[in-house]
């Protein structure tokens, strides 16, 4: 058995079944071996961001690691910032990434790099194999690495030549803890704050929030937190909103702040003569559970010792869907979406400037899960969509993608219709990257002319996601009233996917 076998082997056995892949010729082996262990799926995708982004995708909601496979250095490098993404998601990722044979590093050839390096920047832990032999045995102790709750990035890299010499047994990953013990104990007055992330944003985590929200509590969710349960039915926390301002009137008065699998909250920028830490300066912050605990048993405890009782709240009622001959803007746009959502659905969010209108309807559709960008990096909603698509393939996943940030990994769209997956794509076309026309103002930058606009004007030439989809198998279509978009979705609802829909947003709705 080679090296490459062995660590296909080694995988399956170790529950990881799905590898996004995008390799070179050092991996060869392990791609010859998917033929004899068809229980892996290999999912090739033509840019390697499409890999790290579809394995963050696939991590948050089947909550175990899938693989990725890339080539070398500059191919690690490409996926980089999407595994930044995950990282912020603390998602669990076993990155594989080969390297050339031993004999051949000596030799300084064009693609050797310090892939060490590379990787150390986005992973909890970076293993170099050091033997054939010791290939089952390293990659399982990588996997039981990677599923440490909450989760994490764990590289392996692979010269060539362990890759394709005689292997010592198939590993099986040892599986650790589901979570660490809380230990923290706080103490708190009246009316503190709650910032929940992690799990606590799931399941009885939301029922646990309900009640400290029925007690006279605040509570706020983590902004960046890797998946959140959402829609009717469900406790919505306020999510920590984006600028500064607004963030620090949300937290205004608090004398207590608990975080829960959630981290103080500072500003995504630091602006000029803006606060970066958005706690109140007198405000006591109390961790009760850290990002590695157990929120959800920290919240269990909490509740019982303040003799919280099980809580209603008002559900709220369906969205209306907007009258067809109105204005094609977010909110009817919004309003659609919420109103034609199947249960269960999963929302990939990239919209940037697009999002907050948007978001605000989605609080009155049936219940779906909601993955918001976790690190800033842009380019990862289309491959997180693909990823959420194949760990959950009875599920409508929608991904809600600005026409700047879609062009980041376009390559996605092939991804989806090789592997028949049921993703809409709906593209915000405003032609602009018009996040930065606000952040300019932010910053106080001044003196902006014809050339600075142009920087940020992403017309001339229109992009044409219709003409682009299609020619990556994806059939779309293009909105261009509101009766559109709501005769477009509702088929995109109703059918199997893929497919993408370009809303372009006419000066009035941006």
């Amino acid at each position: 058995m080679t090296g490459g076998e062995c660590l296909l082997r080694t995988l399956v056995a170790s529950g990881v079944d799905v590898c996004f892949m995008n390799p070179g010729t050092s991996e060869m082996h392990f791609v010859a071996a998917l033929d004899r262990v068809p229980e892996m799926r290999g999912v090739l995708c033509l840019f390697e961001g499409v890999c790290s982004g579809a394995a963050d995708g696939y991590g948050r909601m089947a909550r175990k690691p899938a693989a990725t496979l890339l080539h070398l250095g500059p191919g690690l490098a490409n996926g980089l910032a999407n595994f930044h993404n995950a990282r912020k998601a603390r998602t669990p990722i076993v990155s594989l990434v080969g390297q050339h044979s031993t004999r051949h590093l000596a030799y300084d050839a064009p693609l050797t790099s310090d892939i060490e390096a590379f990787a150390r920047t986005v992973s909890a832990r970076t293993v170099q194999l050091e033997s054939a032999e010791a290939m089952g045995a390293t990659a399982a102790e990588v996997i039981s690495e990677a599923r440490r709750y909450p989760g994490r990035i764990v590289s392996l890299i692979i010269p060539a030549d362990f890759s394709w010499s005689e292997s010592g047994p198939i590993g099986v990953a040892a599986i650790p803890p589901a979570r660490n013990c809380f230990s923290t104990k706080v103490e708190f007055g009246e009316g503190a704050g709650f910032i929940l992330g992690g799990q606590t944003l799931t399941g009885k985590g939301l029922e646990f929030a309900a009640r400290l929200a029925a007690g006279g509590y605040r509570v706020f969710a983590d902004r960046n937190a890797a998946r959140v349960e959402s829609g009717r039915g469900r406790f919505q926390p306020q999510r920590i909103v984006y600028f500064p301002g607004p963030a620090q009137a949300q937290l205004f008065g608090l004398k207590d702040l608990v975080l829960v699998e959630a981290k103080a909250p500072v500003s995504f920028f630091g602006y000029p003569n803006e606060a970066s830490y958005l706690a109140p300066a007198d405000c006591r912050v109390h961790t009760l559970a850290g990002v590695e605990e157990d929120g959800i048993g920290a919240l269990a405890a909490l509740i019982e010792s303040l003799g919280l009782a099980e809580a209603s709240f008002p559900d709220l009622e369906p969205a209306e869907l907007p009258s067809a001959d109105g204005p094609l803007t977010l909110d009817s746009i919004g309003a659609a979406i919420a109103t034609l959502l199947p249960d269960g659905a999963i929302i990939c969010d990239e919209m940037v400037s697009s999002g907050p209108p948007v978001l605000a309807q989605l609080t009155t559709a049936k219940q779906f899960d909601y993955l918001p960008v976790t690190g800033g990096s842009i380019g990862q909603g289309m491959p997180v969509g693909v990823g959420a698509a194949i760990a959950c393939p009875n599920r409508k996943v929608v991904v809600l993608e600005g026409d700047g940030s879609g062009m980041y990994t376009p390559q996605s769209l092939w991804t989806m219709a090789r592997e028949g997956l049921d993703v809409v794509t709906v593209i915000f076309a405003n032609r602009r990257y018009l996040i930065l026309d606000i952040e300019m103002r932010r910053t106080g930058a001044t003196g902006f002319g014809s050339k600075s606009n142009a920087m940020v004007d992403i017309a001339r030439p229109n992009l044409d996601f219709v003409k682009l989809s299609e020619s990556m198998g994806v059939p779309a279509t293009r909105s261009l009233t509101l009766a559109d978009f709501i005769e477009q979705f509702s088929i995109a609802m109703r059918e199997p996917g893929p497919r993408l829909i370009e809303v372009v947003l006419p000066d009035s709705s941006r």
